[in-house]
């Protein structure tokens, strides 16, 4: 059984790795495409942990993969350079901070946030709590919007550009990269840059849910009063939930940056946040490798809809707009998924196990 397990791992390592390779063949679109959904998984990971386990509806989380990226596009661009002549002076050939220090405090200044957005939504539930949540989100957005008066912090509607991209260990994977005379992409680096940290990502949140405080979350999901009664202090944990999550949102941000070299108000909408609600839902409410599913069914289905998209629009001679045909293609396959499998593509063994045993008898 250990070794038919471990086999199971090598060939997903074997198929992980290779997979970028077979998609740079057909296009480095398709490579993309792969890149942005590693970095949805990293966000339905990191909000698994405060809707899957802890059970608290959070329709704002799109707000920590702001605040990761506008913290990269700080302190790895010209933008403060030009704002402010204090810190022209101090740095004069530019701040371009290095990865090492950008992501821990994309991190931290994420998981801040997320104990912000928590403290005055302790005693909320249900839709209360989604109403709240759901402001703090416009809040930040908003806030973006509008930053650049009077002082010019995030340049407003128009972004910030001229980002760094990303070095690893002194590899620009904004190049391409030589390997003894087979080039690999520069969207091929950045698959394998998102992949180990979505796997660093994935064996955190397991090793959480095992952990004492895992099944403390869990606890509060189930049934708050009866946690609170067996002496969990549910506040703190709570506050815990809403950090924890925060800091994956935090470090997915910060890539995205590096990723996309620009960054503006406009990628950080409510649309976002009910997308990756809809991931961790649709994958399967606390369960890993259901949540993961979503991710990238619900992140890379639009993408590959382009192409079928396009074909029905010219059927219909341009009647159709594609935007909304594809949009509407994605609410159909969501309704029909939810209908014939309501708990989940993959939904976890043990949650919801009670209420199968009520319909059993």
């Amino acid at each position: 059984m250990k070794s038919n397990k471990i086999l199971t791992y090598v060939v997903w390592g074997v198929a992980l790795v290779l997979l970028p390779l077979l998609l740079q063949n057909l296009g480095n679109a398709w490579v993309r495409i792969a890149d942005m959904a590693l970095l949805y998984v990293l966000l339905a990971v990191g909000l698994n942990i405060v809707v899957g386990y802890a059970g608290l509806l959070d329709l704002g989380y799109v707000a920590f993969f702001a605040v990761g990226a506008y913290m990269y596009a700080l302190l790895a661009s010209p933008h403060l350079n030009e704002t402010f002549p204090a810190i022209a002076a101090m740095f004069p050939a530019g701040l371009h901070a290095p990865l090492w220090l950008i992501v821990p405090l994309a991190a931290a200044v994420a998981g801040l946030f997320g104990m912000l957005l928590g403290a005055p939504t302790l005693k909320l539930r249900g839709d209360y709590l989604a109403i709240v949540t759901l402001g703090f989100g416009e809040i930040i957005r908003v806030f973006l919007n509008n930053l650049d008066q009077p002082y010019n912090i995030t340049n407003g509607p128009k972004g910030i550009d001229q980002i760094d991209a990303i070095h690893f260990f002194g590899v620009p994977l904004s190049k391409k990269f030589d390997m003894g005379g087979f080039e690999l992409a520069s969207v091929t680096l950045y698959f394998y840059l998102f992949l180990s940290l979505v796997l660093l990502a994935v064996l955190i949140s397991h090793r959480i849910q095992l952990s004492r405080i895992g099944r403390a979350w869990m606890a509060i999901r189930e049934d708050e009063i009866a946690a609170k009664a067996m002496g969990l202090n549910t506040r703190n944990l709570k506050l815990l939930a809403f950090g924890m999550g925060a800091t994956f949102g935090g470090v997915s941000g910060a890539m995205f940056a590096g990723f996309q070299g620009f960054v503006s108000p406009e990628s950080f909408s409510l649309m976002e946040s009910v997308m990756i609600v809809a991931m961790v839902v649709l994958g399967g409410l606390g369960h890993l490798p259901g949540v993961i599913l979503g991710a990238i069914l619900l992140s890379a289905l639009p993408e590959v809809l382009r192409y079928v998209a396009g074909p029905l629009q010219a059927l219909t001679d341009g009647r159709l707009d594609a935007a909304i045909l594809r949009q509407l293609l994605i609410a159909l396959a969501m309704i029909i998924i939810m209908l014939m499998r309501p708990r989940g593509l993959w939904p976890s063994p043990e949650h919801g196990k009670s209420l199968l045993t009520k319909e059993g008898a």
